[in-house]
């Protein structure tokens, strides 16, 4: 049945939200929050900051602002998983951990693949310069 792994993408997904949250919210680090201050990537940005800059996007703007948020949510979880996976003292914990980044790694492929296609990518300049 195709279930199982929709459910486990679903875990891992509100899992590595709940994990990135919480992490983000636990850890101040003052590097941290020089770095975020000076640099203006997704992955400097809190999942509340994340959210704030989609509100008022729609189409286009939307998406692909969306899309790069979501790469560096899930890449955010990929790496947790893997210090869970190698730290954890529960079997299950790991098991998730590793269920986890195989949902995501693949998630993160296909949402850079739709970058590429759609021209989000800075490395398609040709198909970047096509879209407003």
């Amino acid at each position: 049945m195709q279930t199982k792994p929709l459910l486990y993408g679903l875990i891992g997904f509100f899992l590595g939200g709940l994990l990135v949250a919480i992490a983000a919210t636990t850890f101040n680090k003052p590097e941290q929050e020089t770095r975020a201050n000076t640099n203006s990537s997704m992955s400097s940005m809190s999942m509340d900051d994340m959210t704030a800059d989609l509100k008022n996007k729609t189409g286009d703007e939307f998406d692909k602002a969306f899309i790069a948020s979501m790469i560096a949510h899930h890449e955010g979880a990929v790496e947790m998983a893997k210090l869970s996976a190698k730290n954890a003292k529960h079997e299950e914990v790991k098991t998730l951990s590793n269920n986890i980044i195989t949902a995501q790694e693949k998630e993160i492929a296909e949402m850079k693949q739709w970058q590429m296609d759609w021209g989000y990518s800075s490395m398609m300049m040709d198909h970047g310069s096509m879209s407003h």
